[in-house]
């Protein structure tokens, strides 16, 4: 059986993914959702009373952590949104995974978008001057920035089951020598994909994650969603987008050897 690890993003905690874990072991795979660091319970609980330390949470500190869960299996695949996602491009040159699915991906390499959304949200999440103090997630800026393809309704549903607060040192970490990656060399399958409608990490962002990867000989594939924002995993329609990772997956770990 294929063990797929699915690796959630900022402002978000295991709970965002159970819908894809639900249908992936509907589909035969063993699911392993685990959690970041400070980021494990319910997330009403965990806005209400953030854990302590949670301002000093880096990307090694996330990146170590699912390293060592990937570790407790033979190649498995990984399916990550958002800096999940870029955690799933590290791990994927890495040589740790039989292939990776990046959705909305947070970009290698510092590479940059000049998107107002972009620009204006990474500004406020990396914000120097704030030090160690996490970032505290609301509703409105979470319909607004996050599941801006939601009614008003809809999104403070989904901000009260899914949203949570986190540290600023994770996208600091991202642009800086954590987030590096070899876009020259061999790697296992790497699928990215992106929405169109997307205010964190625009889908220009994302297609430009893609076309710098440039081993000729490693499949890396690109699919763009049109309508899509930043919460696509869980947002009306997601199952078009699980679906079209699972026959991915299917497609290119079915007998290929390791990278």
């Amino acid at each position: 059986m294929t063990t797929i690890i699915f690796v959630h993003g900022m402002f978000q905690n295991p709970k965002s993914w159970t819908r894809w874990g639900e249908y992936f072991s509907r589909h035969g795979f063993e699911c392993v959702v685990p959690a970041w660091p400070l980021h494990d319970g319910d997330p009403a609980e965990l806005r209400e009373s953030p854990p302590p330390g949670l301002g000093e949470l880096s990307l090694d500190d996330v990146v170590a952590t699912m390293q060592r869960i990937v570790g407790n299996y033979d190649r498995p695949v990984m399916i990550g949104h958002s800096v999940g996602g870029l955690v799933t491009q590290l791990l994927v040159a890495k040589g740790l995974l039989s292939a990776g699915a990046a959705i909305s991906s947070v970009a290698p390499n510092r590479m940059l978008e000049f998107d107002w959304g972009f620009i204006k949200n990474a500004a406020i999440i990396a914000n120097p001057l704030m030090g160690d103090e996490p970032v505290f997630m609301d509703a409105k800026t979470f319909h607004r920035s996050f599941a801006n393809s939601l009614s008003r309704a809809d999104a403070a549903l989904a901000f009260e089951e899914t949203a949570t607060h986190d540290s600023r040192n994770v996208l600091r970490d991202c642009m800086g020598g954590a987030g590096r990656i070899d876009l020259e060399c061999p790697h296992a399958p790497l699928l990215l994909i992106g929405g169109e409608r997307d205010e964190i990490i625009p889908s220009e962002l994302n297609e430009k994650n893609y076309k710098a990867y440039k081993d000729v000989g490693s499949v890396t594939d690109f699919l763009n969603y049109p309508g899509r924002s930043h919460f696509i995993c869980n947002e009306p329609g997601w199952e078009e987008v699980a679906g079209f990772v699972y026959q991915w997956v299917e497609r290119n770990t079915a007998g290929r050897p390791a990278i």
